[in-house]
């Protein structure tokens, strides 16, 4: 018999709840956004999420188990987000997956976010191979690199098999999300910044470059540096502030594409080169591109250009946070024995390796 898990993410700012079976097959996986509600603001507003996680987590809750052909009768696990993220957003999933656990009298099971980020590759079709629905544990294989690249987090693993974790470089800094965001910022962009960024730097050859923060032989990233290198080009070619921008609106575009070109470039070569540094060195058999910023195009080129191994990337939309990853990665906690009881607490800095 399938074990069909529902599982939730409330960690940041989407209302994501999905049914996944044995821990590949979507049955269903909804997601309801707050781009547009924190836009205006340039960035996630904790109070504004949590409080806007608590009106859509009952209809997206209703639309996933309807959309996926069960009945909440016939769910066999209950999984959550319990951590890393904000605190307010996370309780509210938390709080929600404790209540159905409890009235079902099922199994709950708390995810690491990051894990979980992992485990969107366990329900991709994309492998180079050209597999069905392949499973990377047999192929291409443990270990895996694995770079998780997101608003908050910018970490190299290694992994060695199904929740097993060496965290061997992380971000001294900035996230490369949150780079992307304050780059946007800079550029007068919109929220958030990595899409925008990629979108005005489309088909661009920069005639700029910015430095590359290699933090010597370390596996570590920095992307402040770059971020306040790319302020003061933009305030040496008068395009900020904004208010002071005496230059014509094609010349500031102009200017524009060519320094988002620039830093995601900077950001594309530091990541791609590290994690192919990290594969070699550990001799991984596959790599494992995960998180918000693997949606990034030029990202998702740059490594399956570089990389002589199997890369396994999720679509974009297993990339940004979504509640089938969490439920997949619930399904091989499941089949491990872990259980978690109604005790469970969030953790908004929750480690991972």
């Amino acid at each position: 018999m399938p074990i069909n898990i529902l599982g939730i993410e409330t960690s940041c700012d989407e209302t994501a709840i999905a049914v996944v079976s044995d821990g590949k097959r979507m049955l269903s996986n909804i997601i309801a956004s707050q781009v547009d509600l924190h836009s205006q603001y340039g960035g996630v507003v904790p109070e504004v999420a949590s409080r806007q996680h608590v009106r859509d987590l009952v209809p997206v809750l209703e639309q996933a188990v309807d959309s996926s052909g069960l009945k909440m009768k016939d769910l066999d696990v209950i999984s959550v987000t319990y951590g890393p993220g904000l605190a307010g957003s996370l309780i509210t999933g938390l709080n929600a997956a404790k209540a159905i656990s409890f009235s079902l009298g099922i199994p709950l099971i708390g995810v690491n976010h990051l894990e979980g980020h992992i485990y969107a590759s366990w329900l991709n079709t994309g492998l180079n191979t050209g597999l069905d629905n392949p499973d990377p544990s047999q192929d291409p294989g443990f270990p895996l690199a694995c770079l998780i690249a997101s608003g908050g987090h910018t970490d190299l693993l290694l992994m060695e098999g199904h929740g097993d974790y060496r965290l061997l470089g992380r971000t001294r800094d900035d996230a490369a999300g949150e780079a992307f965001d304050k780059a946007a910022r800079i550029l007068g962009l919109g929220f958030p910044g990595g899409p925008e960024i990629q979108r005005v730097s489309h088909g661009v050859t920069s005639t700029e470059r910015l430095p590359r923060a290699w933090m010597g032989d370390t596996l570590d990233f920095s992307f402040s540096g770059i971020k306040t290198a790319l302020l003061h080009m933009a305030q040496a070619k008068g395009i900020y502030p904004p208010d002071r921008n005496e230059l014509g609106p094609e010349e500031t575009a102009e200017i524009v594409r060519n320094l988002a070109g620039a830093f995601q470039e900077s950001l594309v070569d530091v990541m791609s080169a590290k994690l192919m540094k990290m594969a070699k060195k550990y001799r991984a058999k596959g790599l494992i591109l995960a998180g918000g910023v693997a949606a990034n195009a030029r990202l998702r080129e740059e490594i399956t250009r570089l990389s002589p191994l199997p890369v396994i990337i999720p679509p974009p939309v297993l990339c940004t946070d979504n509640g089938a990853m969490i439920a997949a990665c619930a399904y091989h906690q499941f089949k491990r024995g872990e259980q978690f009881g109604l005790e469970l607490d969030i953790d908004p800095g929750l480690p991972l390796g």
